[in-house]
């Protein structure tokens, strides 16, 4: 679980904007959302395909 230290001085929403930061780094609302509800395995290879074929398109541009 990501962990972010407040300063004394500080402002909480500089916290917050670094929490956010460290939360989307390291996939945690992905994995979250992936989770909701269930897919079939099928669906989830088809999903990463898509995904690896859109990132080398995007790799080759």
């Amino acid at each position: 679980m990501p962990q972010v230290d407040v300063g004394p001085n500080e402002p909480l929403d500089r916290a917050l904007r670094r929490f956010k930061k460290k939360i989307e780094r390291e996939g945690i609302l992905k994995a979250v959302s992936a989770k909701k509800h269930y897919e079939k395995p099928s669906v989830v290879k088809r999903r990463q395909a898509r995904a690896a074929a859109k990132a080398m398109r995007k790799k080759v541009v």
